[in-house]
């Protein structure tokens, strides 16, 4: 698992272009808030927004997370629903805090998240979207 990617992957890269293009700036791979121990893959500190763009197999997408897996299926399962748990316990302490929290799956159209992520940061700075 040490050879997997936690950032600057093809889906977030695209995202990023995208908003970049737009005049949107941002922080990339930091945790949004001081003391919590997991990192947003897009941070706009200015109007607390954390993006998290989450792979569809790490993080159990209901489209195309796998259902089982062959090898040691009592471990991946596990690990799959420590996953989902820990993505809610973010968004809950997030949210505590202030932030919107913007969870995305990664088969989803660069286009289309990024237009969701730059009308949630202008509607939460008081600025007109696009």
């Amino acid at each position: 698992m040490q050879l997997q990617r936690t950032r600057d992957t093809a889906p977030e890269l695209a995202v990023r272009r995208i908003l970049h293009a737009r005049g949107l700036r941002y922080r990339v791979d930091r945790p949004p808030l001081k003391g919590l121990r997991r990192r947003a893959d897009i941070v706009f500190g200015p109007a607390k927004v954390a993006v998290f763009i989450d792979g569809c197999f790490w993080h159990g997408c209901p489209e195309h997370g796998r259902k089982e897996t062959q090898a040691n299926p009592n471990y991946w399962s596990g690990k799959m629903a420590r996953n989902r748990e820990r993505d809610a316990d973010t968004d809950a302490q997030l949210a505590e805090a202030g932030w919107a929290v913007v969870r995305v799956w990664e088969h989803q159209p660069p286009v289309e998240v990024a237009d969701v992520i730059a009308d949630i940061v202008a509607r939460r700075l008081g600025k007109p979207s696009r």
